[in-house]
């Protein structure tokens, strides 16, 4: 018997600055719903490239009994606004309302799912909402300022590969420090954006949140990171529960052109329908 299918649906949310294009995938029609999972989508180009995975997780995750919201963050996507008018405080707004939102229509577990910078956003939005308890984090970036330069030195190789005058993260950093915008590979970034980003960490989470961490690599032969096992540590001398896994697969946030990952959906399916741990790594 084939099984039911799940729901899709298009729309825009209103919000307290504009519109925000939202994808809802819903459970199969008589189908339990075992909770509700909001993603958050990760920063700049890489956003655009994981948009396959992230819609192969979220119909899987349907299919399973969860609805789950994809929401492209001011300035991004098809919502309203332009990148450049962004702030780091405006998109932990439309992360709150995006639960808040799913909250009221959708009982049962609540998950927030980040992927790369989006996890950034996740965990801060968890430090400032007691309610949520449980985050599912794809590859998660450690800290916002490590990111932040990362992505400013993007538009030091174009300055390369163009022959102009090498500009420098640190000249770039110091514009943005003084209030300014900064283009990089297309992408108009304000002062606030930076400076919010800058100041992100994954650190501060309440004590029984539940984290589930997956990054990339080859589970018969590596273990998580050194830099997310260090994480995991502060998590549960915090009093968090974590399960961490290295997962095959592509960089799919990378490319936009990429083979499936497979193992990442399975990964994420299994451990958010399979009971709490208490404490995993």
């Amino acid at each position: 018997m084939t099984p039911s299918a799940t729901q899709l649906q298009a729309f825009f949310m209103d919000g307290a600055r504009g519109q925000r294009f939202c994808l809802l995938h819903t459970p199969p029609v008589g189908q339990a719903t075992l909770g509700h999972v909001v993603y958050v989508h990760p920063f700049a180009e890489e956003m655009n490239a994981s948009r396959r995975m992230a819609a192969l997780q979220a119909r899987a995750l349907a299919h399973a009994g969860f609805a789950v919201l994809q929401m492209d963050l001011m300035g991004c996507g098809d919502s309203s606004g332009h990148f450049e008018e962004a702030t780091w405080d405006g998109w932990l707004e439309d992360v709150a309302h995006a639960r808040r939102w799913m909250r009221e229509r959708w009982p049962g577990v609540a998950w927030l799912w980040g992927l790369r910078a989006g996890c950034l956003l996740a965990a801060q939005a968890c430090r400032l909402d007691a309610g949520l308890s449980k985050l599912l984090l794809w590859q998660p970036v450690m800290s916002g300022k490590q990111h932040l330069n990362q992505f400013l030195r993007l538009q030091m190789a174009g300055d390369i590969a163009r022959g102009e005058p090498n500009r420098g993260t640190s000249r770039l950093m110091h514009l943005l420090e003084q209030g300014q915008s900064v283009e990089v590979a297309g992408y108009n970034v304000s002062a606030a954006l930076a400076q919010g980003m800058a100041q992100a960490d994954l650190n501060g989470l309440p004590a029984g949140t539940h984290v589930v961490s997956l990054e990339l690599g080859h589970p018969d032969t590596e273990s998580v990171s050194p830099a997310l096992a260090a994480q995991l540590q502060r998590w549960q001398d915090a009093g968090c529960s974590t399960l961490a896994q290295v997962v095959e697969g592509a960089a799919f946030w990378q490319m936009q052109e990429c083979p499936d990952s497979p193992a990442w959906v399975a990964a994420a399916l299994l451990a958010l329908t399979a009971a709490p741990v208490e404490v995993a790594s």
